[in-house]
């Protein structure tokens, strides 16, 4: 062994001979602190049992007080850490001392040696590996996917992300990459240095998109939500026809939410992308939203507060299914849709609060039964239309010799679930639901997107209302011209929310669609109007004009290119203008033909690429709640702020690749292992979303989970 003064006069040689020359291996030696070789334990500092001593580095003969972990930064060159680097560790010798460091970390992060399905421990001899498995070195190839696997396994990944692009690429990029000696970050790394590291890089990424906003224009949606530790959250994302950017989620703990405050939130999102790219804030119906909205409207008059139309239908399902009074003049006619309704509620949970009973029903059904969410009434219609298309199933269900075993601690109630299930009467009440309500339900799935929507809401509601009416009277066996005291409260419902909802810049997005100028669909239902004709958009759109564009020439010349476009005069005037106007898809039209009135043309390709909706934002909780779950309440929301920054906006940039759409990494963060959904027990479903009966999202699922 080398003598412990040898760091002395070791300067002129090489790194490892230098190294060689002052090293020792202590009686105790442990290869996970190498760096104990180049030091001497003169005597232990303190009491109890810790790590402290009084240590002499062999390489330069100083004194250190303190663990290991001066050990390191002393001999590493770390940083100040309370010591002083080893002057005698050159370059050259910092490399080889590192080397040695980052192999004792790379086996003691080795997880425990339990033995992999590939280890080949069945008790046979192994068999002798072909020339072509050899070749593609298979065992090792297997043995890769088996620990891949266990990793999934122990830490309960679900299975969707081995679709993940990124999780592909960090394995191919390590498998073809000379790593020798290579570790994976650590805990603390992964949630602080890199994560910043990421979250920097996924702005500089995001870069390309926010250099549209200027032309595309920018909707706000916001919505709030509580984490698990029940901190109030308050979302701002930043919507364009690009898709959805999330912006920030502002913890509001200890604040009275107030209009002014929801206000002053929302003027610091509109610095943060600019006052001149924005074209509307949209935010649910309460009062304080609503009062903050209006507030945004006067300090920037181009800027409109737009209500959520998704809840605002939602609002009108609820009033229309409402429980009324016996006393309301309503009841006769209304009271029937949430007693149906609650009929069944208590059918489902008759059968899925009993695991035999819900194990008799999977037997007859493939399809389950769906919880919903009490805040939304369009969530009892998605309940509804499971039910239709499970009426078979529970028709077998109640006549199965085996209902009777299970009816006797409530006999009652399964007599009530029997009398439900069988009658015709019944399932006629549901159809009639799900028949009048289904114009509803089809705009509040048309507009639950962050797809470009806000000029087609004026006319989808205006369509909406007729088809109810349509409907109602079809079942009532009534000519036009009579009277129907039940739709008669359905529309005065549905005209109310939509005095609520409409704003002046649904008027102006529905007068700068091309197609609502044609003699086709003028000629599509029998007394409808131009945009241009009628007066209550008329008068709504001008609002809109002295908003944006002020009282000077600007406004003037707004018009006058308004005036032309609607009458199809200079610059709208040749065929192919009037022809396309038919067939092409609004913003296409204005990009074609829109260049001989600039100022309209700017102005429509904002307008008709912007949402109705902040479903986006109620959706952006569910990342929220998938990243800052129960099982990582400890997470502090600047934290979790940034993990759902990096998370919702990595989705943003992924879609606009090709391989998002084929491939084995397509369609990555759809469904997943929340398919099971439809398959799943009595108490995990909480919420109906509503998209469940796409059929073909179903069919989209089943295809991913089979390749």
């Amino acid at each position: 062994m080398a003598d412990s003064n040898a760091g002395s006069s070791a300067g002129g040689e090489n790194p490892v001979q230098m190294l060689n020359a002052v090293r020792v291996i202590p009686p105790n030696d442990d290869p996970k602190w190498p760096l104990w070789r180049y030091v001497q334990k003169v005597a232990k500092t303190g009491g109890g049992k810790g790590g402290n001593a009084k240590i002499i580095c062999r390489l330069c003969n100083r004194d250190i007080t303190g663990s290991y972990s001066r050990v390191k930064t002393h001999l590493l060159k770390l940083g100040d850490g309370g010591v002083k680097p080893c002057p005698k560790v050159t370059i050259d010798v910092l490399i080889q001392l590192k080397s040695e460091q980052d192999k004792a970390d790379a086996s003691s992060n080795t997880p425990l040696n339990i033995p992999l399905p590939t280890d080949g421990n069945g008790g046979g001899r192994k068999r002798k590996a072909s020339a072509i498995e050899a070749s593609f070195d298979v065992d090792t190839r297997s043995k890769l996917d088996a620990l891949i696997a266990r990793m999934f396994y122990t830490a309960g990944l679900p299975f969707n992300l081995a679709r993940n692009p990124w999780f592909r690429q960090a394995f191919m990029f390590a498998a073809n990459s000379k790593l020798g000696g290579y570790v994976p970050p650590s805990y603390n790394k992964i949630r602080t240095s890199l994560l910043v590291q990421e979250k920097t890089q996924v702005e500089r990424m995001l870069q390309p998109i926010k250099s549209t906003w200027s032309s595309k224009g920018v909707s706000i949606v916001s919505d709030g939500w509580s984490d698990p530790q029940r901190r109030p959250l308050l979302n701002f994302m930043a919507v364009t026809e690009d898709g959805l950017m999330f912006l920030r989620a502002i913890n509001t703990e200890g604040e009275i939410k107030t209009k002014e405050y929801i206000f002053q939130r929302m003027l610091e999102t509109i610095d943060l992308i600019g006052a001149g790219n924005i074209v509307q804030v949209v935010t649910d119906n309460a009062s304080n939203c609503r009062g903050a909205g209006l507030m945004v409207e006067q300090k920037y008059p181009h800027i409109f507060w737009t209500p959520c139309v998704v809840h605002t239908l939602n609002l009108a399902l609820k009033s229309i299914g409402a429980a009324r009074n016996e006393e309301d003049p309503e009841y006769e006619h209304c009271n029937w849709i949430n007693e149906v309704s609650s009929d069944a509620q208590q059918i489902r949970n008759f059968i899925m609060n009993h695991s035999m009973r819900l194990s008799m029903f999977n037997e007859f059904s493939k399809l389950k039964l769906l919880s919903i969410a009490e805040t939304r009434f369009a969530s009892q219609i998605v309940m509804l239309k499971r039910f239709r298309e499970i009426k078979d199933a529970l028709t077998l269900l109640v006549v199965s010799p085996k209902w009777s075993d299970y009816r006797d601690d409530n006999q009652g109630r399964a007599q009530f679930v029997k009398d439900k299930v069988l009658s015709d009467l019944w399932w006629d009440k549901v159809k009639y639901i799900l028949d009048f309500s289904e114009p509803i339900y089809s705009m509040i799935r048309a507009a639950d997107t962050d797809k470009p929507c806000l000029h087609l809401i004026y006319e989808m509601w205006d369509s909406m209302i007729e088809k109810v009416k349509t409907i109602i009277y079809r079942h009532e066996g009534k000519e036009e011209y009579e009277h129907s005291p039940f739709y008669d409260i359905v529309d005065k419902i549905l005209q109310s929310r939509w005095l609520k909802n409409n704003t002046p810049l649904h008027c102006l997005a529905h007068s700068l669609n091309p197609k609502y100028y044609t003699q086709a669909w003028l000629a599509e239902v029998e007394g409808r109007e131009a945009p241009h004709v009628d007066e209550e958009i008329s008068t709504e759109r001008n609002k809109c004009f002295r908003r944006m564009f002020g009282d000077g020439p600007e406004l003037h010349k707004i018009k006058q290119q308004f005036g032309n476009f609607s009458l199809f005069a200079a610059g709208f005037s040749s065929f192919d203008s009037i022809e396309d106007r038919t067939y092409l898809e609004p913003k296409i039209w204005w990009g074609i033909h829109g260049n001989s009135a600039p100022e309209l043309q700017k102005l429509a390709l904002k307008l008709l690429g912007q949402p109705s909706s902040s479903s986006c934002a109620e959706r952006n909780w569910s990342t929220y709640g998938l990243i800052h779950s129960t099982a990582r309440n400890r997470l502090n929301p600047g934290r979790a702020e940034d993990l759902v920054f990096v998370h919702q906006n990595l989705r943003l940039i992924s879609r606009k690749s090709s391989e998002y759409s084929s491939g084995p990494t397509r369609f990555w963060d759809i469904g997943g292992d929340s398919h099971d959904i439809f398959g799943g027990g009595a108490d995990f479903l909480q919420h109906a979303v509503l998209s469940l009966d796409e059929p073909e999202l179903e069919a989209m699922l089943d295809d991913l989970q089979a390749e």
